[in-house]
């Protein structure tokens, strides 16, 4: 069942996809090398709090943490830990938000120092194919045509492999609702994109082979060559002429730009 939102649900919708943001950018601020996974989960998870949220991922068919944290080959659902992390590490920062009785999900691929110049392309083009699925979300197509548009630019456009295993989603009242948006697809295909919807879309884009496995700990999903993966994503609502984001980046790059270890 897909659940169309009125006005009013997409607006608390806003406001938890905002919180995620804010949250992001709490972390950018705390990202350094030293920091470990375990202190800026910590760190999320009472933001969200003080702020009158509820960490959507704790507790989640038995996720203990508040964020996901994926360093270089993880692609998504890392665990937290006590480990540090280094300079030249690639962090995904995955982060849900329950607040008012709706969802907000996000998520942010951080550089922390120097890393090689392929790398620094590979989390661009991520961000760039989060963009394209983006312009495509809008009333009268297709979640193919989202789809497409992300593999096109991954995987013709540029030689990146492209998560097929994993998914975007339909959000709202539950984290995770109808339909789901792959990250690959046909023009024209899958279910018709309607004014009310309200998606995460999420490229999950890897620099090497698109094949992912998971981890003995049974969440993390790591590219099967260990090459370096990417992750961004945006809550949004399908509209007639264009798609508006409810989630917002700019806040974490303007607590990217404050942070002298992330500037590259």
């Amino acid at each position: 069942m897909i659940y169309l939102k009125h006005e009013e649900e997409i607006e608390l919708i806003r406001a938890s996809s905002m919180l995620v943001s804010k949250t992001l950018a709490h972390v950018a601020a705390l990202l350094r090398p030293g920091i470990t996974g375990i202190e800026l989960d910590q760190a999320a998870e009472e933001f969200i709090r003080d702020h009158g949220g509820l960490p959507a991922f704790k507790g989640l068919s038995g996720f203990t943490n508040t964020l996901c944290l994926s360093l270089n080959e993880a692609v998504v659902h890392g665990i937290p830990g006590k480990s540090e992390i280094k300079a030249g590490d690639v962090v995904s920062v995955d982060c849900g938000v329950l607040m008012n009785e709706f969802y907000g999900d996000s998520a942010y691929t951080f550089i922390i120092g120097e890393v090689k110049e392929e790398i620094v392309k590979l989390v661009r083009v991520t961000e760039e194919c989060l963009y394209k699925g983006i312009e495509q979300a809008i009333a009268g197509n297709r979640i193919g045509d989202i789809s497409y548009a992300i593999m096109y630019h991954a995987s013709k456009i540029n030689p990146y492999g492209v998560v097929k295993e994993l998914v975007g989603h339909g959000i709202g009242r539950k984290l995770h609702e109808a339909p789901e948006v792959p990250n690959f697809g046909a023009k024209g295909k899958g279910p018709m994109l309607k004014e009310g919807m309200t998606l995460a879309i999420e490229p999950m884009i890897n620099l090497g082979t698109a094949h992912v496995k998971q981890l003995s700990d049974g969440w993390t999903i790591v590219t099967k060559d260990l090459k370096v993966s990417a992750h961004f994503e945006h809550t949004l609502a399908v509209q007639k002429e264009k798609a508006v984001v409810l989630s917002d980046h700019s806040v974490i790059k303007s607590a990217i730009k404050n942070n002298v270890e992330l500037l590259k």
